[in-house]
């Protein structure tokens, strides 16, 4: 009896939501965005501020993991979240320290922090058997989060002061270039138990690039540009140069792969006027978001659902797992945040996707933390579960693209301009 209540009131809280017929295009945006910060909020971990890795229960490890990466998507959230006044300045500035101290006091390996700990604690927790040490790509992502918190509370008070104190100890801190193993390329993973045994240098194109462009910024330990030009740039499958549906494609997999990786790194790095001599990274962003909605659109493979209003496949959750979904790797399952975080590349195709995902399907997908995770209409399936690195590129993309705020903050780093010329790239502030 308790648990049919419990669902009652749950449904009733989403229809209640979408109940709203008749918003503006601003003011869906502005619901869409206050109801994913509330992950973030309501959300944290209690006792660390972190996100959690997902609403449901991660793996078998309980209520306790947080991660790194949806850390620093949570922390950009905070940030949209004070300058739109859903909270407080001081109340930001003071969870984001709560935040920081808890950083100062985690694990941490060679200044880089692992993948997810206990958020309670600060200890590890192994993200496989061999990953339980330091992950370089989720501690970029926190970092890309901290660096914008640094620029946006600059008021010369005791909590904001030390905010930005702290957030610089703990970027001098990160050894990138000892991830090199004195070789041209980083390298993904380092563990206390495992050493090297992950063996990932990460070569391009992909949804690392802004591991690289920070390597290249640091004020100690920063890597020397022969690191991106010769391990980043050098990737099998780093330049393309094909078309596809009509739109050619600069880098990448064919297709452009997962939407995510015109997400993760452009959260911060401003992606108009951005520039190297491999890419324009606009041209490359849009055409890899055309390419993914003119797939749906196509839809060869004839399921259910896709179409000009329902498109967007990246990495997610999915009916029988977890799964990086793209125009070569397609089973039917649409992602949310693959078309919402779209919006600075395709504002009209994006719109489209959300005003169906919250009017047609919202009894279905939309809930406590705003979208769920996928869905897969040929299947049936609808998913229950949150993920934090996918809700927070929500509510970051759909900023830049109303606001520019993020990228305006991260790209005004000086930190960040030092590494983006070290590297030969042309930029806008």
């Amino acid at each position: 009896m308790k648990k049919l209540v419990l669902s009652f009131i749950t449904l009733f809280f989403s229809l209640a939501v979408i109940a709203q017929k008749n918003l503006s295009d601003n003011e869906l945006l502005d619901v869409v965005q206050k109801q994913t910060f509330k992950y973030f909020w309501d959300f944290a971990h209690p006792v660390s501020g972190m996100a959690r890795e997902r609403s449901n229960t991660t793996f078998g490890y309980g209520n306790e993991v947080v991660t790194t990466g949806g850390t620093g998507f949570g922390v950009m959230s905070i940030i949209v979240a004070t300058e739109r006044k859903w909270i407080g300045r001081d109340t930001a500035a003071k969870q984001v320290l709560k935040i920081i101290n808890f950083l100062l006091k985690a694990n941490s390996y060679h200044g880089a922090f692992p993948h997810w700990m206990n958020g309670t604690t600060g200890k590890t927790i192994p993200f496989s058997r061999k990953d339980d040490g330091a992950d370089l790509v989720e501690t970029s992502f926190l970092f890309e989060g901290l660096l914008c918190a640094k620029q946006y509370f600059n008021s010369n008070n005791e909590a904001e002061n030390e905010l930005r104190n702290k957030i610089g100890w703990l970027w001098n801190d990160v050894e990138w270039n000892w991830f090199t193993k004195g070789e041209d390329v980083l390298y993904w993973h380092w563990s206390p138990n495992n050493g090297w045994a992950m063996n990932f240098p990460v070569h391009g194109f992909n949804e690392c690039l802004i591991m690289y462009v920070l390597a290249a910024s640091a004020e100690k330990y920063a890597i020397n540009p022969s690191v991106y030009h010769k391990g980043w740039a050098s990737g099998s499958f780093f330049k393309n140069g094909k078309t596809f549906y009509g739109y050619q494609l600069p880098l990448g997999f064919d297709y452009g792969g997962p939407l995510f990786f015109s997400h993760y790194s452009f959260l911060g790095l401003k992606p108009k006027g951005l520039k190297d001599q491999y890419a324009n990274y606009w041209i490359q962003n849009h055409n890899h978001t055309l390419i993914n909605h003119a797939y749906c659109v196509a839809n060869p493979k004839k399921f259910k659902g896709y179409g000009e209003d329902c498109w967007g496949l990246t990495a997610s959750d999915t009916y029988n797992g977890y799964d990086a979904h793209s125009p070569t790797n397609d089973h039917g399952t649409i992602s949310p945040t693959a078309a919402l975080s779209a919006f600075p590349y395709t504002p009209d195709f994006s719109m489209k996707a959300l005003k169906h995902f919250y009017y047609n399907l919202g009894n279905k997908i939309w809930g406590e933390y705003g979208f769920t995770d996928a869905f897969n209409e040929t299947k049936n399936w609808y998913a229950t579960s949150y993920l934090a690195i996918d809700e927070g590129p929500i509510i970051c993309m759909i900023e830049n693209y109303r606001s520019g705020l993020l990228w305006n903050l991260f790209m005004s780093c000086p930190e960040v301009q030092k590494g983006l010329q070290k590297l030969g790239f042309q930029y806008s502030k």
